[in-house]
């Protein structure tokens, strides 16, 4: 019964928190709502993504995950993510506890050999990624196939296929696939590449054929061995409606992972260690504050789409208390 009881709880505070934040454009005469948006009797406007937010938090409130519903991801990216913005440079470093990742920019052959790559940033990698790892370990195989077109694994990351989206696939899937990848944890380290063999999109200028797809992604031995003794389960159904956010993506797989194992009276954490986990990058004047503005929007949405979650704001930052995983854990071992 807490399911059913926190899932429509949720919700409520999710939409008033987006009724806080719609208020002044809702009482802006002249402002005309964009195509798709609804205006609710109080004459507030839910834009789509809302509306969809708010309709897969009252799915996953009330129906029980289904096998089709259950995604992977590897722990420790559970608990520092890639970036979510472009990086400069070749290399990028975010630390939590004992956790860490290091991501360096590798060079791909596009068909007229090397081109480095940016390193992977977004939300199209995090998704891309964790649609391969749940392949994977649902399987129990490293060769990944793909899909026969980008827009069918678009469509498998819950994204509509656009040519806008399918230059952003390509670009944050050659950066992935380029990649090499350190995961460390508590005296041990995974160095490599979780990507072993991508046959990138090779496009022909000449007769401007769309570029081909590539039918097969091979996992390394190293990551796919590593994936499948930490691989922690999530919500695909939460995955897609969030996939507007990557900070929002980060945070649900964050508390995924963390809150089934607190105990007792809960754990609160301030917004520096949070913003050190989750945005090193924040560097203004008051960078805890910049930090919050973006963090406490994010979570309202997870919180939306996790009904289980018992996490409270409180003065300094965000109290964390024991909660159910949004998919039962059936045994095996997790860092």
């Amino acid at each position: 019964m807490t399911k059913r009881n926190n899932g429509p709880q949720q919700i409520g505070d999710l939409v008033g928190g987006l009724i806080v934040k719609a208020q002044a454009k809702a009482e802006d005469k002249t402002r005309k709502p964009r195509a798709g948006a609804k205006i609710t009797p109080a004459g507030i406007i839910l834009t789509e993504q809302d509306q969809k937010l708010i309709e897969a938090g009252a799915e996953i409130a009330t129906n029980p995950p289904s096998g089709e519903d259950m995604a992977f991801t590897h722990a420790v990216l559970c608990q520092v993510g890639l970036p979510r913005a472009k990086v400069e440079g070749r290399e990028f470093m975010r630390q939590s506890g004992a956790a860490w990742v290091n991501v360096q920019a590798g060079y791909l052959d596009e068909g007229k050999g090397p081109v480095l790559q940016p390193i992977p940033y977004g939300v199209m990698p995090r998704l891309g990624l964790a649609w391969v790892s749940t392949f994977a370990v649902r399987n129990k195989e490293r060769e990944i196939p793909i899909g026969d077109s980008a827009a069918e694994f678009l469509r498998l990351m819950g994204m509509e296929s656009d040519g806008r989206r399918y230059t952003t696939l390509r670009k944050q899937m050659h950066a992935l696939a380029a990649a090499r990848l350190q995961l460390g944890f508590k005296g041990r380290t995974y160095n490599g590449q979780p990507v072993q063999q991508f046959d990138a999109w090779v496009s022909n200028k000449d007769t401007q054929q769309r570029a081909l797809w590539p039918g097969v992604m091979v996992l390394s031995e190293d990551y796919y061995g590593s994936l499948i003794e930490s691989a922690v389960p999530l919500d695909n159904r939460a995955l897609h409606a969030l996939k507007g956010s990557a900070l929002a993506l980060d945070v649900y797989a964050w508390l995924a992972h963390r809150l089934h194992r607190i105990e007792g009276r809960g754990v609160t954490l301030h917004w520096k260690a949070l913003r050190e986990q989750f945005a090193q990058e924040y560097r203004g004047k008051d960078p805890d504050k910049d930090f919050k503005k973006e963090f406490l929007p994010a979570l309202k949405k997870v919180l939306a789409v996790y009904p289980q979650a018992r996490v409270k704001p409180v003065t300094g930052g965000v109290l964390l208390i024991g909660s159910p995983p949004p998919i039962p854990y059936k045994g095996g071992p997790t860092v």
